[in-house]
């Protein structure tokens, strides 16, 4: 397998059904890629990082395997999520990564070398009804790179036309960071794109339906100028954007969103329609930053 020098995909594995699943997802990905996968697994520490000592005085007590049992079952999660991303693709370069420390940072802080990073919807210790885990939540409103949470189907079915790949874009810099990478993976893929714009998503300001809707024809002209060979599918809907998205992803194999549009406050990480859709896509989510 060719790899490219400085990149890789990295996923976050916790031994959850949901996390594997993601792995599937993140093999099948840095094949198409043609890189490395980085499968990170974080742990914490079975027992406080002090204890007290015979004269009343703290001491450290070391973390490793002879000590901490916590560390031996980080070391066999690990090993499993290698085994088993082995017997997926033996093509792709697997590379292990244990961190100490909670996941969500853990997994922020490690991933700036990325091109992507990949989670479950949900993971270890989540509540039963819960759609999205808490760190999935966090590290996609967080990380300096595109992530990926994967739900609902998205494996190929024998006998049917691929899926497409959809995305949400309103012309906002992190819709156009969103088209940018939707079409690499369409490409990639060699499915067609959908590109879905709501109309509605003009907040507080009438009459501007008319230019977001021009931008957006501009820019899937544009994209496919560029990509001649690539079937779009332009969408330009009346409705609410969460609906016109979930509708599109219905029959998708991916959904890409900036991680928030026009109508987000400057500071928010991840807008409402983001949020929604990672609660309730019937598909893998990938949210991308824009500049």
């Amino acid at each position: 397998m060719v790899t490219t020098p400085g990149h890789e995909i990295m996923i976050g594995y916790d031994g959850s059904a949901g996390s594997v699943d993601a792995l599937d997802w993140a093999v099948r990905e840095a094949w198409l890629r043609e890189l490395p996968l980085t499968i990170c697994h974080a742990w914490t520490p079975a027992y406080p990082a002090l204890t007290a000592g015979a004269a009343g005085t703290a001491v450290p007590v070391p973390a490793n395997g002879g000590v901490d049992p916590a560390y031996e079952q980080a070391e066999a999660v690990l090993a499993q999520a290698l085994r088993h991303a082995q017997a997926a693709d033996a093509r792709v370069t697997l590379r292990p990564l244990l961190v100490r420390g909670p996941a969500a940072r853990a997994l922020c802080e490690q991933c700036g070398g990325a091109d992507m990073l990949v989670v479950g919807s949900r993971g270890v210790g989540g509540f039963a009804g819960l759609l999205l885990g808490s760190v999935s939540l966090q590290v996609a409103a967080h990380a300096p790179v595109p992530v990926t949470v994967v739900r609902g189907r998205w494996r190929p079915v024998p006998g049917h036309h691929p899926r497409p790949v959809v995305v949400g874009t309103d012309g906002s810099p992190g819709s156009q960071a969103a088209l940018d990478f939707a079409v690499d993976e369409a490409v990639l893929r060699g499915v067609p794109l959908v590109a879905v714009c709501a109309l509605s998503d003009a907040p507080g300001v009438f009459g501007t339906a008319r230019a977001i809707e021009g931008d957006f024809s501009t820019r899937i002209a544009k994209v496919q100028a560029d990509h001649p060979d690539l079937l779009i599918t332009k969408r330009a809907e009346e409705g609410a954007p969460r609906s016109a998205l979930l509708a599109a992803a219905a029959h998708g194999q991916l959904l890409v969103v900036g991680a928030r549009g026009r109508g987000g406050l400057r500071d928010m990480r991840l807008g409402s329609v983001s949020l929604a859709v990672l609660h309730h896509a019937p598909c893998p989510v990938t949210v991308v930053h824009g500049a």
